[in-house]
């Protein structure tokens, strides 16, 4: 079983392509923002660290943590973003690569898809044997934002500042799909490059 490690900026079309891949191909798809989420739930890893950090105030009834109450602490206080960083991102490492154990030994994937933003940031070229860049341009980028997602040109512009360079993405991953235009195409670069694996193997 391949591992891919799938990035790119926000707005490129990761999570299009990602359904694709899950739709057509024998292959198990784990995004790590969901396995950050999952650990912060009631009973997960994470839930009573973070809880312990941020005060239970950040709790709704239910004993969940309420994501808007947590995002508008953590996010005006560098120091305590990278707090919660230091407790989520070690344990979503450690959870993936359980996932990646477990599914080796399970032996019904031809491959492992992991599309985490910090893909780079935080190592993951030490887990995945290759890594894949989507790009879109960025104008193409912007359009997507606005129409699918109605954000302002200033988060936009917020968002893409905190994100890595397109030439970093490149320095650092192995094959590059071009995802600025007609979706089919971006399909054809993946089934190009599948194809390719999937005949060697």
């Amino acid at each position: 079983m391949k591992v891919i490690g799938i990035t790119g900026g926000v707005g490129c079309g990761k999570t299009r392509l990602l359904h694709y891949l899950e739709k057509n191909y024998k292959c198990r798809i784990l995004l790590a923002d969901r396995a950050a989420l999952l650990l912060q739930q009631p009973g997960g890893l994470c839930h009573e660290p973070v809880t312990a950090l941020l005060g239970r105030e950040i709790l709704q009834p239910d004993g969940r943590i309420d994501r808007e109450l947590m995002a508008a602490k953590i996010f005006q206080d560098h120091a305590l973003l990278a707090s919660v960083n230091a407790i989520v991102h070690p344990a979503v490492k450690e959870y993936i690569l359980l996932q990646i154990r477990q599914e080796k030994q399970k032996g019904e994937h031809d491959f492992f898809f992991l599309e985490a933003a910090l893909l780079i940031e935080e190592g993951y070229e030490q887990i995945v044997d290759e890594m894949w860049y989507v790009y879109a341009d960025e104008n193409v980028r912007r359009k997507r934002l606005k129409d699918d997602r109605q954000y302002s040109d200033s988060k936009t512009d917020s968002i893409f500042r905190a994100q890595l360079p397109e030439e970093t993405y490149r320095a650092h991953c192995d094959f590059v799909i071009d995802n600025s235009g007609d979706i089919t195409y971006a399909y054809e670069q993946i089934d190009k490059k599948m194809g390719e694996y999937l005949w060697k193997k």
